[in-house]
């Protein structure tokens, strides 16, 4: 829970000060003077505001283009860079990874040509912050360290402070505790110099993170404590719910069990009374693995339950919506056909009574007419079709198929649990060092070619794919179908998945793709459902995923590691090798076995 927590704070730190960045207002008053022609003055300035204040990025983008455009033509070298600096954020805010790396490394390219120190730090500090949203912590920090040392050369410490708290951020989900300190404390003095409270109260909250994972409580405690109350003078009313739940965790681990449900319920009744959804679901989580804990297993459940549906209905709303527009979109195009058809059945009504009274004549019109009117209804029909299979092929790519009928009949999806299911983890070995040389568009290209034969092949024997995280591909079976042969479904396929990773290295030309797999199972009961706000996706949680990713981490290259529960189904089956007992981060000693054939 401490990375999702401390991600939490983050987030909420950098949407603080993004906003201190942005104004939409001054954003809407300049885009008005420059429609209008009002404006004095260079255009370029113009231009560049408007990119940097505007917080919605599709109008975002607009304008770093027009930037991009302008400067180029009158060969303005740091409005050019500004402006892929300002196209890469918009593209970072719409979720175009690609596309926003591509932006920040022109942006970086002009500025080194230029010899621009301040360019390239804004630069290469926005690709290290990309990096780090999606996981590649080697890169992450490269670009961190750089764009540093680069802001270092200038006076302005507002940048600096920035970067070092999300150096700081990066240090703290690796673990290198004393790094994360070192870049905490030189941030907190910047922000200490620039009187930014905001800055500061979050800084203190992740420097008493960093000593609460140090397992130096007191000084955790002093530090969350501080920082709660700069956040009450600033009415950061998540700040201080999410680091109420922070301090529950430093009491449970001390086994102080009143108090660690005080903080836990102060948490939740702070969120509850200022309709802080998701936190309110975070305490509830807390809550039920405090009485877990101390054995209320009736109470737990009751605390579980609630996190689940204000998880969902935070997750679900947008979702749920959209797809009540999508629906209304296409009875009124319905409608419409209707009436169209209505007002051809009035033509061909005329034409029929004027054929009466012409003879002939008519009856030619009138055949003509009808002739039109079968063309037009087959026509309406075959593009009515085409957009329904379109729109059904749609959410099958992204749900699977009992959750989309579930979407289409109702406009929303309850979230289910399984009791019996098996889930599948694979990591590639070496692809991290190997991914460092690439560009963004090879690098693509060589996931999507793993990924792409890893879904034939989970389609192949009727499992269910979840998502992938970076160089990790997950997928479950058990869920919708495969009720009682789902755990020898999953080996079957991890097997051929070894095989296609083995014989791909094998026959590799260049040498380049020479890694291996790693494969992790384990079997057990999940809860699914659709998160997202704007791009939804199908996922499962529970501790069943948590392990079955620890399999995949305790694994070894070209190996399928299994966990008990998984070899309880399938022993019968399959020859399996018992590894013993081995430690797991937070979850003790388990019992593992490799499974050979």
């Amino acid at each position: 829970m401490r990375y999702s927590l401390f991600f939490c704070f983050f987030l909420c730190f950098v949407l603080l000060n993004t906003s201190f960045a942005q104004n939409q207002k001054l954003a809407d008053s300049l885009i008005a003077q420059h429609q209008s022609g009002s404006y004095k003055g260079n255009e370029l300035e113009l231009l560049k505001a408007i990119a940097v204040q505007e917080t919605n990025p599709i109008t975002k983008e607009e304008y770093a283009i027009k930037l991009i455009e302008k400067a180029t033509k009158d060969n303005q070298d740091q409005m050019l860079l500004s402006g892929y600096l300002q196209k890469g954020n918009a593209l970072h805010l719409s979720g175009e990874v690609e596309q926003a790396l591509e932006a920040y490394f022109e942006s970086l390219r002009l500025s080194k040509q230029i010899q621009y120190d301040r360019g390239a730090g804004n630069a290469t500090i926005a690709i290290a912050n990309l990096y780090s949203e999606i996981g590649n912590s080697v890169n992450a920090n490269k670009y961190y360290a750089e764009g540093i040392e680069l802001l270092r050369k200038n006076d302005d410490p507002a940048p600096l402070s920035k970067a070092l708290f999300n150096a700081g951020d990066e240090a703290f989900n690796a673990g290198d505790y004393t790094q994360a300190l070192t870049y905490f404390k030189e941030s907190g003095e910047l922000f200490d110099q620039l009187d930014y409270t905001i800055g500061k109260a979050y800084n203190l909250g992740n420097i008493g993170m960093v000593y609460a994972e140090q397992r130096q409580d007191e000084l955790a405690e002093a530090n969350i404590n501080q920082a709660v109350r700069l956040l009450e003078e600033l009415e950061d009313y998540y700040g201080i719910s999410v680091y109420l739940t922070y301090m529950s965790d430093i009491y449970a681990r001390k086994n102080k069990f009143p108090l660690a449900l005080n903080y836990a319920e102060k948490s939740l009744d702070l969120a509850t009374r200022h309709g802080l959804k998701n936190q309110m679901s975070e305490a509830h989580l807390k809550l039920a693995e405090l009485h877990e804990q101390n054995e209320n297993p009736l109470i737990a459940f009751d605390h579980y339950k609630s996190h689940i549906a204000y998880r969902d209905s935070v997750k679900n709303i947008e979702v749920v919506q959209q797809m009540a527009d999508q629906r209304t979109e296409f009875e009124v195009s319905q409608k419409q056909i209707e009436v169209d058809l209505l007002e051809q059945k009035r033509k061909n009504q005329r034409i029929v009574t004027i054929a009466t009274a012409l003879g002939l004549l008519a009856v030619g019109i009138f055949s003509i007419g009808l002739y039109r009117r079968n063309q037009f209804i087959r026509k309406t029909k075959k593009i009515i079709e085409a957009e329904r299979d379109r729109s059904d092929t749609l959410l099958l790519n992204i749900l699977p198929e009992e959750t989309a009928e579930e979407l289409k009949m109702t406009g929303k999806v309850s979230a289910k649990k399984y009791e019996s299911t098996t889930v599948l983890f694979t990591d590639f070995k070496g692809f991290t060092s190997y991914s460092e040389g690439l560009s963004p568009e090879e690098l693509v290209k060589t996931v999507s070619f793993y990924f792409s034969a890893f879904d034939e092949i989970i389609e192949k024997h009727g499992l269910e794919k979840i998502k992938t995280i970076g160089d990790a591909y997950m997928c479950a079976g058990g869920i919708h179908s495969l009720k009682n042969n789902h755990a020898d479904k999953m080996l079957e396929a991890a097997f051929e998945i070894a095989e296609f990773v083995k014989a791909t290295k094998k026959g590799s030309q260049d040498n380049k793709m020479t890694f291996d797999v790693r494969i992790g199972i384990n079997s057990g009961p999940v809860v699914a459902g659709v998160v997202g706000t704007k791009k939804f996706a199908y996922d499962i949680w529970g501790d069943t995923v948590n392990v079955a990713s620890r399999m995949e981490s305790m694994s070894a290259p070209g190996k399928i590691n299994i966990s008990e529960t998984t070899y309880a189904l399938i022993k019968k089956d399959w020859n399996c090798e018992y590894r013993g007992e081995i430690e797991v981060k937070n979850r003790g000693r388990l019992k593992m076995y490799f499974v050979n054939n």
